[in-house]
């Protein structure tokens, strides 16, 4: 039988570094569209070539800003990728993009292309909220981003990021109701969080803005899960949100812990090979990786087994974010561990009895208030 594998292809280049943002982007005069599209197209090749056959169930676009990649690039690699694999009929083809007129421009070509699923980074509704928040553009290009978005393609998303300084419940639920009004299928609706390394680690260190409380953050979360659910849109996964039928099937790779790869600067993946189960990782600088995968065909810097241990932690810390939990089969199958073995038994105990945890029909799953202890019961949980 051959194994399924969602693809993830990152595009590092933005045209300005958000305050909140912590992933792998890179703001340059002149972005190397041909260097690039030829590295990308590079390392896919040798994935492939080293995988196998697999049944590819979905392709990610993400960045970076990958709605600045010039469509050919992208219709370059999907056409690669059906080449190279065995692509599903229903595959998912997701985009990432920013609300800009310029990007929004390219949504027709990205649809002739290939995608089908484009995700779009709207972040706020309200015009100071999106200065604080560095964003390039304004509410009224979001929207009109999003109207397009819902013409030319099967399915969108966008995301919100809440818990803004300031922000009341009051304000975030008017704001909420706009945004669903625009009726996507997906919503990622995020906490503002204060990552290392970013400019908002700095301002916030320094007392520059205030974030809510930890009551207000609740209220905010339990609002957040009030208005979604009046339009259809229920929570499969700590912050995304879904009609039936319209969950993320590349991000639900993920939190189940299946096969993925991940193609170009910084990308990780997580493959089964003849040899066991590895974790890969790429350069994370562009022009490094451009440098290693023109020399070697890959800009891999490191790939390793993951013991089963290992895997077993990832899976629950990645497993327990999902409404629908682990699937204790499905655990034992990718990890070599029974559920039992992985967890401390006198936490589970009690995070079962305390209301935390539910476990039935073969699956262990976070309830509505174990889901907002997450970050505090999985440390004691998962041995």
């Amino acid at each position: 039988m051959m194994r399924d594998l969602a693809l993830y292809i990152h595009w590092p280049y933005c045209l300005n570094k958000c305050p909140y943002c912590d992933f792998n982007s890179h703001v340059v005069a002149h972005q190397p569209q041909a260097r690039m599209r030829a590295a990308l197209l590079a390392e896919l090749a040798f994935e492939a070539a080293r995988l196998g056959p697999r049944r590819v169930t979905s392709i990610f676009f993400g960045g970076g800003t990958p709605s600045l990649m010039a469509p050919e690039t992208v219709a370059a690699l999907i056409e690669a990728a059906s080449r190279h694999f065995t692509l599903a009929p229903d595959a998912e083809i997701t985009l990432e993009a920013n609300p800009t007129s310029i990007e929004a421009g390219r949504f027709a070509a990205y649809g002739q292309a290939g995608v089908n699923r484009v995700s779009i980074g709207v972040q706020s509704l309200r015009e100071d909220d999106l200065r604080f928040l560095g964003r390039q553009h304004s509410a009224v290009q979001a929207i009109k981003a999003i109207e397009l978005g819902a013409k030319l393609f099967a399915r969108l998303s966008f995301d919100l990021i809440y818990a803004r300084p300031h922000q009341t419940e009051a304000a975030w639920r008017a704001e909420l109701r706009e945004a669903l009004n625009l009726a996507a299928d997906h919503l990622s609706l995020y906490q503002l969080t204060i990552e290392e390394g970013t400019k908002f680690f700095t301002l916030f260190a320094r007392g520059e803005f205030p974030l809510p409380d930890e009551e207000l953050a609740a209220r905010l979360y339990d609002a957040t899960h009030e208005e979604a659910a009046k339009f259809g849109l229920l929570p499969y996964e700590v912050s995304n949100y879904a009609r039936p039928g319209g969950e993320s099937r590349h991000n639900l790779a993920y939190w189940r812990y299946l096969d993925y790869a991940g193609i170009g600067p910084g990308a990780h993946g997580r493959l089964s090979l003849p040899h066991g189960f590895v974790a890969t990782t790429r350069h994370r600088a562009p022009e490094a990786w451009m440098d290693l995968v023109e020399t070697h065909g890959h800009g891999t810097t490191l790939e390793e087994p993951i013991p089963r241990e290992d895997r077993a932690r990832e899976a629950l810390i990645m497993g327990l974010r999902l409404t629908e939990g682990i699937e204790e089969t499905r655990f034992q199958t990718r990890t070599g561990l029974a559920l039992d073995d992985a967890l401390e038994p006198a936490t589970l105990t009690d995070a079962l009895e305390d209301g935390l945890l539910c476990r039935e029909n073969g699956h262990l799953r976070a309830t509505k208030r174990g889901i907002k202890m997450l970050d505090a019961l999985l440390p004691a949980l998962v041995r």
